[in-house]
């Protein structure tokens, strides 16, 4: 297994994909479920982390009075 905190969004969710449908499956080991658990515990957390950081860099077009884009700024609220 690869180190968490270098994983791209989308790799750390097909990989928590993959750890859930194991767990799900229920054909491995009592020991190898606590250690997939684990793993899937923090790829969640990892996911989280960096979907947190995607919004807060979430930007808003602003638009003139005719409607036609002129820049963007901060998302309200982030």
């Amino acid at each position: 297994m690869s180190d968490i905190d270098a994983m791209s969004f989308e790799q750390a969710m097909k990989e928590l994909e993959g750890v859930v449908g194991q767990l799900e499956r229920g054909d491995v080991a009592l020991d190898q479920s606590i250690a997939l658990y684990e793993r899937g515990a923090a790829l969640k957390a990892h996911c989280a982390k960096l979907l947190k950081a995607a919004e807060e860099r979430v930007e808003k077009i602003t638009l003139d009075q005719s409607g036609q884009p002129t820049g963007t700024t901060p998302a309200e609220g982030l």
